[in-house]
């Protein structure tokens, strides 16, 4: 089967934000509770993770995430790497190495970041992350599953989409080039970064999003990496049918 879950669906501050009383971080739905951007797609018996949230820990405890057999790294933003530590207990339970695969400036942030992980290697699992770093520059295959990778455009950063066949995450998007749209078209299920209803120089505003949606059509679609101006009751009242606001802890299957 394929699906995902999303193990964080906040922005860069997470929520609650550190000192903020608007009613979403004094929300009591849990639902409003958003650690940082990040998702574990099935692939069959396997688990595939994109990005580690600075939360990853206490992502994986929440949905019983015990094994991992492959990470994917959008971009090297610190809420989208900063968990990356956290990947040696699931080295320590599977007593192996675990594959990644990264662009290659990511590929580079990561050793330069974490260049513990990558040096001196411990005759032990578990005591730091046992990593064996791949770089794409297109589609590759992973577990049977032919990966796609789709550059989007984030200020002036380059980030990268995944596609799963009829599943595809994309998240931390401004703009989505013409090219990288065709790479999109015939998702069934399509999960998109919309941070909030004004506009942004470098995320998705709600109206933004829900054009991709629209252009593409999807069957269904999922809205992540959302700041605390949304109140989750608020966006899912206005939303159509077909179009969800994620939430930590949501799996879903195509």
């Amino acid at each position: 089967m394929l699906g995902l879950t999303f193990l964080g669906t906040g922005t860069s501050n997470g929520i609650p934000v550190i000192g903020c009383r608007c009613r979403t971080c004094t929300s009591v739905d849990p639902r409003d509770r958003r650690t940082r951007c990040s998702v574990v797609v099935h692939l069959g018996e396997r688990n595939v993770l994109i990005d580690t949230a600075p939360e990853l820990r206490l992502q994986a405890v929440a949905v019983g995430l015990t094994t991992l057999d492959a990470v994917l790294f959008t971009h090297a933003h610190a809420d989208h790497v900063g968990g990356f530590d956290d990947l040696r207990q699931f080295n320590f339970l599977r007593q192996a190495p675990i594959p990644a695969y990264a662009d290659r400036e990511t590929a580079r942030e990561l050793r330069t970041r974490f260049g513990y992980a990558f040096s001196d290697p411990l005759p032990f699992y578990g005591g730091k992350p046992d990593i064996v770093l791949h770089e794409f520059d297109g589609p590759f295959e992973l577990f049977g599953m032919c990966v796609v990778p789709v550059p989007v455009h984030h200020g002036g950063w380059t980030v990268f989409g995944f596609r799963f066949g009829p599943l595809a995450y994309v998240t931390d998007a401004k703009t989505i080039p013409a090219s990288s749209l065709e790479l999109l078209r015939g998702v069934e299920v399509l999960v998109l970064n919309a941070l909030r209803d004004r506009p942004h120089p470098t995320h998705l505003s709600l109206s933004e999003a829900l054009a991709i949606v629209e252009e593409l059509g999807p069957k269904r679609a999922y809205l992540t990496h959302v700041s605390h101006e949304v109140l989750h009751t608020d966006w899912s009242e206005r939303l159509p049918k077909h179009v969800v606001l994620a939430y930590d802890g949501l799996r879903v299957w195509v």
